[in-house]
């Protein structure tokens, strides 16, 4: 079974305000500069694909007449999926999220460790993929860049085309899913079958998960962010990946979920505390950005009203690298301790 799982997009989590870290400096971090990757050498080897590959998105048609051996990758995920179908980008936007010392997310520095490859050159993204730091991008000196989930716009794809052929995102920005997005990495730098096979490796250690929890099946959930300064909080659909991930072990998002919303099609809604009752689930994710946050969470007679908290029946993801983890999944993210599987223990704990 292939998991399917709409991605967050970057500008509406900023929006939610309480998802983002105080992003590490670019200039604190080790720059590649326009130095070789220690593994460039071996990337067009490692391609199986026959090039040149032409790929067509919703900003163009690229072509991409050779096996790329400085990849730039800009926006969320696939600096991961590069990273996992063998490819080490020179170049990466910042994530503000990140506690690492590079500007990196923890497990795409493990990666680089792993591979015993040069950090890549940090690009600044300081408003969330809104502006694109184009010096930087040349200083990178990439013969590719990856943007398949991103919010580049048609004349951010112009002149980034003329640095280097760019992929953008199928059909619209920050909706790939995030399965598609290690589909089409992995295209680009002529690798699908090495990608299908991190898909497959996916599909499996999700569904052995399932498998261990037989008791979880059916069990119906809401996902949401409480935001006390606003009297509200955001309630997460089925669009989210953060959603779509968990239904793979056999959890459903609720009824309660769809009848409530109010997106048009969105990834989240929000939800007045006075209307909490309404949201009837058999239990509830609270996704909580700080230990205090996690341990004070349903304390207030305000979601005392949701059902699952009133039951106590609350799993929550705590800490900005573990909500990462799993907003949106990536092929590197999706098994961090402490997001799926740490979800999947709290569940085990509630119906074991």
């Amino acid at each position: 079974m292939r998991l399917r799982r709409s991605l967050t997009t970057a500008v509406g989590l900023a929006a939610v305000g309480m998802l983002a870290l105080t992003a590490c400096a670019a200039e604190s971090a080790p720059q590649a500069g326009t130095g070789e990757q220690a593994t460039a050498t071996d990337e067009a080897a490692g391609a199986t694909d026959e090039f040149p590959i032409t790929i067509t998105h919703a900003l163009g048609e690229t072509v991409i007449e050779s096996a790329p051996q400085r990849v730039a990758t800009w926006g969320w995920g696939t600096t991961e999926a590069a990273l996992a179908v063998g490819v080490v980008p020179v170049g990466v936007a910042e994530q503000t999220w990140t506690v690492g010392e590079q500007a990196l997310l923890p497990w795409v520095e493990q990666e680089y460790e792993a591979l015993g490859a040069e950090l890549p050159v940090i690009l600044t993204d300081a408003e969330g993929g809104a502006s694109v730091p184009y010096e930087e991008f040349v200083e990178a000196d990439p013969d590719l860049i990856l943007a398949p989930y991103s919010g580049i716009t048609e004349e951010q794809y112009d002149v980034l085309s003329d640095i280097a052929p760019v992929v953008a995102y199928p059909e619209s920005p920050w909706t790939t899913p995030w399965d598609d997005i290690v589909t089409l990495t992995a295209e680009a730098l002529g690798r699908s079958a090495a990608g299908e096979q991190v898909l497959a490796d996916i599909d499996t250690s999700v569904g052995d998960l399932a498998a261990e929890h037989p008791e979880m099946e059916g069990k119906t959930f809401a996902a949401i962010v409480d935001s006390p300064s606003e009297g509200l909080v955001y309630v997460y659909t089925p669009a989210d990946p953060r959603v779509g991930i968990l239904e793979g072990l056999g959890v459903v998002s609720a009824p309660s979920v769809d009848e409530l919303d109010t997106s048009d099609g969105g990834f989240f809604y929000t939800l007045s505390y006075e209307e909490l009752d309404k949201l009837e689930s058999d239990f509830l994710i609270a996704y909580t950005y700080t230990e205090e946050e996690a341990e004070t969470f349903g304390e207030g007679e305000e979601l005392q009203a949701i059902p699952a908290v009133a039951a106590g029946n609350v799993v929550k993801v705590v800490g900005n690298v573990a909500v990462s983890s799993v907003s949106p999944p990536t092929a590197l993210s999706y098994d961090w301790p402490d997001g799926v599987p740490a979800i999947v223990d709290q569940l085990a704990e509630i119906y074991g």
